[in-house]
């Protein structure tokens, strides 16, 4: 999997929302996301909103994600 696979999963999932994700070993990456539809939700369910737009990608393609949520200000 790619760094812009990831990305557009995201951005397809959350579309108002702002990403970068960095990582090029395949497997292991961070992702940077910040999105007005975060306002009032705490840091784990901002997590989950993300992870929910991978769908299986953790099933073998990605490995590892580091991820960073804010709300745009």
């Amino acid at each position: 999997m790619e760094s812009l696979d990831i990305k557009k999963l995201i951005e397809t999932g959350l579309p108002d929302a702002t990403v970068k994700v960095v990582g090029d070993d395949g497997q292991h990456f961070e992702a940077y996301v910040e999105s007005p539809s975060f306002a009032g939700k705490p840091l784990l369910a901002q997590h989950k909103m993300v992870y929910a737009t991978l769908g299986d990608s953790f099933d073998g393609a990605l490995h590892a994600l580091a991820l960073k949520t804010s709300i745009p200000r």
